[in-house]
């Protein structure tokens, strides 16, 4: 591919911003001072950019916990979306795999692997979904049950069997509880819509799994980081 490509693709800058620098001298090839920007480059070449070497990678997988109050969505011209929340180094061509709402937060992959978000979001792979939820109202006495059964939500959507697990009861003026809830599938606010069924309301969702990938406790909110090669395995073994 060409040389300005390649660059642009790991992060370096923009295609305008590197052809540039490389005609000022700042990028090597296989130990070669190149200045031209469409010079071929073999995935496999040794690349320096501004003294720096910048190994190809064709996928790139990056964990995500997403704030409230972002989109989920690459480009948004009134919102700030979880795209705006990564490094300017990463890698171009990245989308989220699936959708968190605006006012849920949590774990959210972002990558540039097709194969594997299709295999991830697919009702046939049954991939579980693992929340934690705070939910507002007194829940009915078979909510648990009504969960596991496969709930009848409204008109429009009938959930498949999910797990339901009570955390605790919160004292108060209201009754709160802290739940966390198993899902396989990802229809639209289908866990708020799931226990408005059973009588509550979610005021707070975050997200703690997707399959085998979990939310990592020391990664703040509003911050990425790189899948490790363990996790990447985990995804791709799905």
């Amino acid at each position: 591919m060409r040389l300005d490509k390649y660059l642009a693709d790991m992060g370096c800058g923009s295609r305008s911003e590197l052809k540039k620098q490389i005609r000022h001298g700042q990028a090597a090839v296989d130990g070669t001072v190149i200045r031209d920007p469409g010079f071929a480059v073999h995935p496999d070449s040794c690349v320096l950019f501004c003294g720096e070497p910048v190994a190809y990678e064709e996928f790139a997988y990056y964990m995500l916990h997403k704030p409230a109050g972002v989109v989920t969505a690459t480009v948004d011209a009134r919102q700030k979306t979880v795209m705006d929340l990564l490094p300017g180094t990463v890698r171009k061509g990245l989308f989220p795999v699936g959708r968190l709402d605006r006012d849920t937060e949590g774990l959210l992959l972002l990558c540039n692997d097709g194969a594997l978000a299709h295999r991830l979001l697919s009702p046939g792979h049954h991939v579980e979904k693992v929340y934690l939820a705070m939910v507002r109202g007194t829940l009915a006495d078979d909510a648990v049950e009504r969960f596991r059964e496969g709930l009848r939500v409204d008109e429009e959507l009938t959930a498949l069997p999910a797990g339901l697990r009570i955390l605790r009861k919160l004292d108060g003026p209201v009754e709160e509880t802290e739940a966390e809830v198993t899902i396989h599938e990802g229809k639209y606010h289908q866990v708020r819509r799931m226990f408005r069924a059973v009588g509550g309301e979610v005021t707070a969702l975050k997200r703690l799994r997707m399959g085998p990938l979990v939310l990592d406790p020391s990664l703040p909110a509003g911050k990425a980081r790189r899948l490790t090669a363990e996790e990447i395995e985990a995804l791709r073994a799905l």
